[in-house]
């Protein structure tokens, strides 16, 4: 019997919430606890499960990547099947995750990329891992490198759009025009380009809460974003609304990353003070915080996240 998931939810004692990356996915999430224990085949027959739907593919690498004792497991499935694409490409995501956190050298995880992404050619997966670790250890053409791969591969992907978002936003601009970054450009270019109703809609508000962030960061702008001028601009209020329309219109409620996009939402409805807008997706969102975009420079997350909770819908654990 596989044994449930961790639990997660709103924190009433400790005015805390814990972030769970799987968000609602409940076999991940089973499957992750079932791969802290050893027991890969759970990850086998959830990654055989899903295809090449590539944008959950990813989303649940990814996930069952972060976790520390991965990387083991990954090693031992891969003993098991060393013809294994699943085994392999988990194998790259983790170790990639371990060189992020100083745990592995970046070198090695990079060949394991490379490795993958041999043994299942379509596969975008490897290439976002080598995206993931190219965003801490690598150079901006290896970023730029490693996204245009994922996109050749899935032209939409959520996960490798968000994350050259945060490379660009992380890139040095002018302050004199703090409007006009290059990730603006390349936020509005893939918003534009994605298809009706994609939730790349978003992109142009996550850019700017990205940019934020390093600006806050660097002592260039009010670390809480509800006194920083730059959430009171014109790109602010665009961003906020072409994300909201698209939250309005949009069918495709069971995208893995959905949850992501709705904090973002929600973050920037608050920001601006938009009580009515933020409670219907607090509403929605329910238990299914995301530590970005609450991770301010200044605050710890989960208050931020449920203090806007609470100034919205009137209620909230504080």
């Amino acid at each position: 019997m596989t044994p449930p998931p961790p639990s997660f939810g709103l924190g009433r004692s400790r005015g805390r919430i814990a972030f769970d990356p799987a968000l609602d996915d409940i076999g991940l999430a089973a499957a992750r606890t079932a791969l802290s224990q050893g027991r890969w085949t759970d990850t086998r027959d959830l990654l055989a499960a899903t295809g090449d739907d590539w944008d959950r593919r990813g989303h649940r690498l990814a996930v069952l990547g972060e976790a520390p004792s991965t990387v083991a497991w990954a090693q031992d499935w891969q003993l098991a099947e060393p013809d294994s694409a699943d085994a392999a490409a988990l194998l790259a995501c983790a170790t990639a995750f371990r060189a992020v956190a100083g745990k592995a050298a970046p070198e090695r995880a990079a060949e394991l990329c490379r490795a993958a992404a041999r043994l299942a050619p379509a596969d975008p997966t490897p290439w976002l891992a080598l995206q993931i670790l190219a965003r801490r250890t690598g150079t901006p053409d290896e970023q730029e490198r490693a996204f245009d791969q994922v996109r050749a591969r899935h032209r939409n992907h959520h996960h490798a759009h968000h994350l050259m978002t945060a490379c660009l936003a992380e890139r040095p601009g002018s302050d004199s025009d703090r409007l006009h970054h290059e990730v603006y450009e390349f936020a509005e270019w893939a918003s534009a380009d994605a298809p009706p109703g994609s939730p790349l809609a978003v992109l142009p508000l996550v850019a700017h809460t990205e940019r934020h962030r390093v600006l806050a960061r660097a002592g260039k702008e009010a670390a809480d974003p509800a006194q920083s001028e730059f959430w009171r601009t014109w790109r602010a209020r665009r961003g906020l609304a072409q994300a909201f329309d698209w939250w309005l219109e949009w069918d495709g409620r069971d995208h893995p990353r959905l949850f992501l996009d709705l904090n973002h939402l929600v973050h920037a409805q608050s920001v601006l003070g938009r009580t009515a807008e933020a409670a219907a997706l607090f509403n929605r969102i329910g238990t299914h915080a995301t530590r970005e975009p609450w991770c301010h420079p200044d605050r710890d997350p989960s208050r931020a996240f449920l203090a806007a909770r609470q100034e919205a819908l009137g209620t909230g654990f504080s």
